[in-house]
C-alpha cells in the first residue's frame, strides 16, 4: 500500500515532538510537548493546523507515556487526540519513535530488548488506530539518532565514535525492521511507511565515509549492503559481523517514501581542511534541496517528501524560503515523484540545549513556526499565527500571495 502515490502533492505541517524522558547529572528532561504546552493545549493548537490549509501532519505520540511500563498501555490522551485529528479530515504521519524512549528500558537503544520493545508498541498503535492512521514513520532521522546517542555522546546512551554510531544504527535499524513487521501485522498490510531521515550534504574535501553513512540506514533497510557496498569495510572495522549483514539484507523493510529534512542554514557542511577539520555550515539553499531529492529519488526509486523543512532568520527570509523551495517542488515534479511537503515546526519549538541548561524554558524558544508562540506573565504561550502563517495558507489556497 502506498497513499502517497496518488499524484497529489500535498502541504502539511510537524509538530516538533523529540522525547528525551530520561534525566542525568545537568540534563534535564526534554519532552517538547510539555515545554511547549501542547498537552494542555493540544484541540486548539490541532485547529490551527486546519486552519492553516495544511491536509498532511507529521505527529507523534509519545512513547514513555503511553507505555510507562513494559506491557502497560495509558490510552486516554492519545484517543482524544487521535479523534480530534480524524475528526478535522488530517492525514496524519506518524512518528513511532523521535530521539528518546521509555525510562524502563535502561541503556535505551542498546538495550537488548529494544527492538522487540519497539516493535511491540508499534503493534499496540497500530492495533488501536490502524484503521484510522494509515501512515507510520517507525524511527525519525536514525541518522541524527545515531550521531547523537552513538558518536557524539550527547543523547543517552552517551556512546561515543565510529564503534558506537555503529552500535546505535544496527540497534535501531534493527527495531524499523521489527516495528515496520508489527505495524503491517496489526493492519493486515494497510500501512504506508514513510522513512524520515537527516539529509546532510558533504559537498567538497570530505571523507567518502561520512558521504556515504548519509545513506546507511536506508540501505540497510532496503537490503542493498553486501559486496561491493562503498561501507562494508567500515562496518566490518567497527562491529558489523557477517551475520549482522547477512540479517539485514534477508530482513528488508523497504519504505514506500524516502523522507528529507533538509535545513538550508544547517544540512551542507564543509571541511575546508579535509575530513578532520572542523565542518562549516554553508547556506546552498534550493540548490542543495534540489541535489538531495534528486540523488534519493535515484538511489530508492520511490516517492520522495520533504518531510522538514524551515528557516532560522528575519520573517522575510523564512517567507523566501517557504515560497522557495515549495516553487521547486512544483518545478521538480515533471521529473521527480515527489509526494508531499512539511514545514517543521508548525509552532516554534524549544531548542534542545534547554536540556542541558539552568535557565528556564521561555529563554529557550527556536522561532521557526508558523506559529508564534507569545510569553504570558503568568508563565503561558499563548499562540499567534504569524506572517509566515498566510503565506503557506495562501500557497495552500493555490495562491502565491
Amino acid at each position: 500500500m502506498n497513499q502517497f502515490s496518488d499524484g497529489v502533492l500535498r502541504l502539511g505541517v510537524g509538530i516538533e515532538d523529540t522525547f528525551i524522558a530520561h534525566t542525568a547529572l545537568g540534563r534535564r528532561k526534554l519532552d517538547e510537548y510539555e515545554l511547549t504546552q501542547h498537552y494542555t493545549r493540544w484541540a486548539g493548537d490541532l485547529d490551527l493546523v486546519k486552519a492553516s490549509g495544511a491536509n498532511t501532519v507529521r505527529y507523534g505520540l509519545p512513547w514513555y507515556r503511553i507505555n510507562p511500563a513494559p506491557g502497560t498501555y495509558v490510552w486516554d490522551w492519545a484517543d482524544r487526540v487521535v479523534d480530534r485529528l480524524c475528526e478535522l479530515g488530517l492525514e496524519v504521519i506518524v512518528d513511532l519513535v523521535h530521539y528518546g524512549t521509555p525510562e524502563w528500558l535502561d541503556n535505551h537503544f542498546i538495550n537488548h530488548r529494544y527492538p522487540q520493545a519497539v516493535a511491540e508498541y508499534a503493534f499496540a498503535l497500530a492495533e488501536r488506530y490502524g484503521d484510522r492512521l494509515t501512515a507510520w514513520t517507525p524511527l525519525n532521522e536514525p541518522q541524527w539518532t545515531a550521531r547523537l546517542c552513538g558518536e557524539s555522546g550527547t543523547w543517552p546512551p552517551y556512546l561515543t565514535g565510529d564503534d558506537g554510531y555503529l552500535q546505535m544504527m544496527r540497534a535501531i535499524a534493527k527495531g524499523v525492521v521489527g516495528s515496520q513487521r508489527a505495524i503491517t501485522d496489526a493492519t493486515g498490510g494497510k500501512a504506508t511507511f514513510v522513512h524520515v531521515e537527516a539529509s546532510f550534504r558533504y559537498p567538497s574535501g570530505d571523507s567518502g565515509v561520512l558521504n556515504e553513512r548519509r545513506w546507511l540506514c536506508g540501505d540497510l533497510l532496503n537490503g542493498m549492503v553486501g559486496e561491493g557496498h562503498p561501507l562494508l569495510g567500515y562496518l566490518r572495522e567497527h562491529g558489523f559481523t557477517d551475520d549482522d549483514l547477512t540479517w539485514f539484507a534477508s530482513n528488508p523493510a523497504r519504505p514506500d517514501v524516502m523522507g528529507i529534512n533538509y535545513y538550508p542554514m544547517w544540512s551542507t557542511l564543509v571541511h575546508e581542511d579535509g575530513p578532520g577539520g572542523a565542518a562549516q555550515e554553508r547556506d546552498d539553499g534550493v540548490a542543495g534541496l534540489e541535489e538531495i531529492i534528486r540523488e534519493t529519488a535515484a538511489r530508492y526509486g520511490v516517492p520522495v517528501m520533504v518531510t522538514e523543512t524551515s528557516y532560522e532568520g528575519t520573517m522575510a527570509q523564512r517567507i523566501a524560503w517557504l515560497r522557495d523551495s515549495v516553487a521547486l517542488l512544483h518545478k521538480l515534479r515533471s521529473e521527480v515523484e515527489i509526494a508531499g511537503y512539511i514545514w517543521w515546526p508548525f509552532f516554534d519549538q524549544i531548542r534542545w540545549q534547554y536540556r542541558e541548561a539552568l535557565d528556564p524554558v521561555e529563554q529557550h524558544l527556536h522561532r521557526l513556526g508558523l506559529v508564534t508562540l507569545d510569553t504570558d506573565d503568568v508563565g503561558g504561550f499563548p499562540r499567534r499565527p504569524n506572517e509566515l502563517f498566510d503565506v503557506f495558507q495562501a500557497l495552500c489556497q493555490g495562491r502565491q500571495s
